[in-house]
């Protein structure tokens, strides 16, 4: 540790510091804009000159190493002399126009203008004018003549999102923002541009002028989309959402947000909401009050009991909803005689479970995946799935760290990849054995499986090998896949065998919370894929759409088409429901309380911001009641707290109950020979709410999804330069769509996103398929 001296107080911080990390430890403030604390230091703004004893002249703060016996005044007169010297230069080109700034009022220009400036400009000459950018629908570049050139927005494209869209060209007075290409700014992450922007040169577009920083109440919230738990702070206007920005929590977000969790909000003001309880009578939806609908669904339920018995009852949730609600849900099926409850709609094998009451989780804090030595990701689209968890790869990758792939087909991860395994879904199995076998081959033990000769299997085990902090780290797909067990128990030998640790990822915001209150199928109970390819005798739905939301849409389509009583819980009217006989409209996240359990584990509560939509109520409350009407025992809770506490138990125990052991023995089957199917979710059709935020759906990862062809099947089909349209088959299903080649697919696989309703007429997201030129 080195000691200065700042202000008068003796201050110490590790060798290689600069003063201005002195003075964030002494708690001493220096006006600063191209600081930041997450991101490079750049010395571009001069702002936070200060008097260094001994030195000539004033000296940079954030780029000024400190040694040892450093005397630092930050509030000297030539300290504040040079302060405003340099204030006055930032803002002989700066417009005069806070009152029409969308940043007026959170401006750091502005704070320290105050502060810092002079209240005349002695700046006769005419301003600059640098003419706006379109960069896309998420951020306005509309008044590009208030940027400093402070370089913040360029450095986090290059350091945090791994993408360096913006850049700056020309110098002197012509240097200017912008993307180097002319093209849009497509990152998943672009969103926290806006809020690290120190002016009003980069805004929101969504919220461009809706309000003043002034108007708006703020409320904290936790993110429902990925399996972070970002923390949110949500922006409220009489009564309306009008902005998400992060809430800082260092251990699980740090400063940063996904940009679905930024703008999905919009979703929650938009004119397909749900907002009175709807019955199908005669083929036309009719609009009735609470009591008639609950009391219909009661009664219709009660009925096909009592002709059928509760065999053909069941309920889909989703994971994106609270623990309170699965908790519930998971109550009334069973309360009321079914095991027949599931989450799980997009899984394939159904064994891959953890004990009851135990859940599958990471395997480790969120925060160590920035300080991982060594991370071998099998079967993710992980900048897409986990824009965050990539995040924190991404900066163990840039210590060092060596990040290793398995899947089939190999996007771009703005990171560097040490080794990848290409293969084919149904060859995973044995690619993993692979890697065990050159494992076991170094450590003189048993391989757990027959292993084959593979060059990049050897590569990946020789990085697993080595270094200390290591994981293994399964993705949706690996999740998904019709081999999840035999993966899980191979990846669980692979990082026993390493001193890795091993964990999902995880899909949804409460995949975790959904295992521990048991939203998973008892003793004789159906699981998702039997209740979603068999036509139900009475179906509940939380949130789901099962169209989009099912492994199999084809096969889901059909049984829905088939099925009895089918009550739809959602916020949405435009809801993709077959058949629906019920729609009730329940609230979204911030329009109800509820809690997260995020893939480390982590319980996070929130409360809602606004109060629920028309006659939409939370869906706690919903299921209370109908339990009520059911006649069932223990729903008489008062406050979302006292189903929380009933659920979860208690929350200090929740780690001893996560739990990754694989639950069946290793068996390999042999890999099929002809095409396989690898189906990504698009990171904007994951969920109800990404799907109908405007915003969100002009972006380049929402458009229509086109095939993946590997280059040889390309020439093989003798499709021609550019893009192609291609009828692929599954079965009796089918759909004609546009195809491109994509060099980093398997030789045998094609790529077909799911969730999407141009492929919801395709069958299974893995398994076999058939394609030809259209």
């Amino acid at each position: 540790m080195i000691e200065i001296e700042l202000d008068g107080q003796k201050v110490s911080v590790p060798e290689g510091s600069m003063v201005m990390h002195a003075a964030d430890a002494a708690g001493t403030t220096i006006p600063h804009f191209c600081y930041h604390r997450k991101l490079s230091i750049a010395a571009n703004c001069r702002m936070c000159l200060v008097d260094v004893e001994k030195a000539p002249k004033p000296m940079p703060a954030c780029a000024t190493p400190v040694t040892q016996g450093m005397i630092v005044r930050t509030k000297s007169d030539k300290a504040l002399k040079a302060q405003q010297s340099v204030m006055e230069f930032l803002l002989i080109n700066h417009p005069l126009d806070c009152p029409i700034c969308d940043q007026g009022g959170e401006c750091q220009l502005q704070d320290l203008a105050v502060g810092y400036g002079k209240s005349a400009s002695r700046y006769q000459e005419e301003k600059r004018v640098v003419f706006h950018k379109n960069v896309g629908p998420l951020i306005s570049m509309e008044e590009m003549s208030r940027c400093i050139h402070c370089t913040r927005c360029v450095r986090f494209g290059q350091e945090i999102s791994g993408v360096m869209e913006l850049g700056m060209v020309h110098r002197g007075e012509h240097s200017e923002i912008t993307t180097m290409t002319g093209g849009t700014v497509d990152s998943e992450l672009s969103g926290n541009m806006i809020d690290i922007c120190p002016v009003g040169a980069l805004t929101s577009k969504p919220f461009r002028y809706s309000a003043r920083t002034w108007e708006l109440s703020r409320r904290k919230s936790v993110s429902p989309h990925d399996s972070t738990g970002a923390n949110l702070i949500v922006q409220v206007k009489n009564g309306q959402v009008l902005r998400v920005v992060p809430l800082e929590n260092e251990a699980v977000n740090e400063c940063w947000i996904a940009d679905r969790d930024r703008f999905s909000y919009e979703a929650v003001n938009s004119a397909q909401r749900l907002t009175q309880p709807q019955i199908k009578q005669g083929g036309q939806w009719q609009t009735v009050d609470w009591t008639t609908a609950l009391n219909y669904v009661a009664d219709g339920l009660k009925r096909v009991k009592a002709e059928h018995g509760v065999g053909g009852i069941g309920a889909l949730a989703t994971a994106h909803r609270t623990v309170e609600e699965l908790h519930l849900l998971a109550k009334l099926m069973r309360g009321f005689g079914s095991e027949s409850i599931d989450f799980r709609t997009r899984h394939a094998d159904f064994s891959n479970q953890a004990p009851a009451g135990q859940a599958q989780w990471l395997g480790s804090p969120i925060a160590a995946l920035s300080t991982l030595d060594c991370a071998f990701v099998i079967g993710s689209f992980l900048r897409k799935d986990h824009p965050l968890f990539a995040q924190r790869i991404r900066q163990a990758a840039r210590k060092g760290a060596a990040v290793l792939s398995l899947n089939a087909v190999h996007d771009d991860w703005a990171m560097p990849v040490a080794a990848q395994l290409t293969a084919a879904p149904s060859a995973w199995a044995q690619a993993l054995a692979d890697v065990a076998g050159y494992i076991a081959s170094a450590k003189s033990v048993a391989a757990p499986a027959v292993a084959m000769v593979n060059a990049q299997a050897e590569a990946i085990a020789q990085a697993l090998l080595s270094g200390e902090r290591k994981a293994v780290l399964l993705g949706n797909a690996a999740a998904q896949h019709p081999q999840a067990a035999t993966l899980l128990a191979l990846a669980q030998w692979i990082a026993e065998h390493t001193g890795a640790s091993v964990g999902y990822l995880g899909a949804a915001a409460n995949s975790v919370g959904a295992q521990l209150v048991k939203a998973l199928p008892g003793a004789g109970g159906l699981n998702a894929g039997q209740m979603l390819s068999q036509p139900m005798k009475a179906l509940l739905l939380l949130d789901v759409e099962p169209v989009l939301d099912a492994a199999d849409a084809a096969a889901a389509r059909a049984a829905m088409a088939g099925a009895g009583l089918v009550v739809a819980l959602t916020s949405f009217k435009d809801a993709a429901v077959d058949n629906a006989d019920v729609l009730l409209p329940i609230a979204p996240f911030t329009e109800t309380g509820g809690a997260f359990v995020n893939a480390e584990g982590r319980l996070q509560s929130f409360h809602g911001v606004t109060k629920p939509l028309g006659d939409a109520r939370p869906a706690w409350k919903v299921l209370r009641v109908l339990g009520n009407l059911l006649g069932l025992e223990g729903f008489n809770h008062e406050t979302v707290e006292e189903v929380r506490a009933e659920a979860v138990g208690d929350v200090a125990a929740i780690a001893q109950r996560l739990n990754n052991s694989a639950p069946g023995a290793i068996g390999l089957s042999p890999p099929t020979t002809g095409l396989e199917r690898i189906a990504d979710v698009p990171i904007y059709a994951a969920d109800a709410l990404v799907r109908r935020a405007p915003a969100l759906q002009h972006t380049a990862d929402a458009q229509a999804p086109v095939v993946g062809v590997p280059t040889a099947l390309w020439a093989q089909l003798g499709l021609g330069e550019g893009s192609a349209r291609v009828k692929l088959s599954q079965g009796a299903a089918s759909a004609v769509l546009p195809a491109r080649a994509d060099a980093t697919l398997a030789a045998n696989v094609l790529r077909v996103p799911a969730g999407h309703a141009l492929t919801a007429t395709l069958g299974a997201m893995f398994g076999a398929i058939a394609v030809e030129k259209a």
